[in-house]
C-alpha cells in the first residue's frame, strides 16, 4: 500500500467516525424517552467523550502526517534532488573551515566541530543543535564556507 493510499484510509476512517457519531447523535434525541433537557445533558456527555477521541486520532495521524513528510525530504535531501543546502559537499581543509566557522559563529566548540570523512551527518546534527537551525540551513552553511 503506497504512502497516498494510507492517507487516503485514514482520511476515510476519521469521516466515518465523524458521520457515524453525528447520525448516533440525531437518532438518539429523535428517539430518546426522556424529556429534552435531560437527553440534552446525557448527549453532552457522550459528545465530550467522542471528540476527545477523534481530536486525539486526528493529532495521532498529523504526527504521522509530519513524521512521513520529514523522513521523505530527509531522503530527498540525501539524494541530492532538493537544490541548495540538499547535500554537504565540503571544500577545502577542514582545519581552515573549522576556523571560519568558529569566527562566524563562536558558541561552537572543538568539539561540536569534530568531522569525520563519511559521517557528516552526524556534524550536521551537532550543528543544528547548537546553532538552532534546520538541516538545509547548516548543510548550506557548510557547503558555502
Amino acid at each position: 500500500m503506497s504512502y497516498h493510499e494510507e492517507d487516503n484510509n485514514a482520511g476515510k476512517i476519521l469521516l466515518a467516525a465523524l458521520a457515524g457519531a453525528g447520525a448516533g447523535i440525531i437518532a438518539g434525541m429523535l428517539l430518546a424517552p426522556d424529556k429534552g433537557s435531560t437527553t440534552r445533558e446525557s448527549w453532552k456527555g457522550v459528545a465530550s467523550k467522542y471528540s476527545g477521541q477523534l481530536g486525539e486520532q486526528a493529532t495521532k495521524l498529523g504526527s504521522d502526517l509530519e513524521a512521513k513528510f520529514k523522513e521523505y525530504a530527509g531522503k530527498l535531501e540525501d539524494l541530492g534532488l532538493t537544490g541548495a543546502g540538499g547535500s554537504l559537499k565540503l571544500k577545502g581543509n577542514w582545519d581552515e573551515l573549522k576556523g571560519k566557522l568558529k569566527q562566524q559563529y563562536a558558541q561552537l566548540t572543538d568539539e561540536d566541530l569534530v568531522y569525520t570523512e563519511g559521517k557528516g551527518d552526524e556534524l550536521v546534527g551537532r550543528l543544528q543543535d547548537k546553532l538552532g537551525k534546520d538541516k538545509g540551513e547548516v548543510t548550506k552553511i557548510l557547503n558555502d564556507l
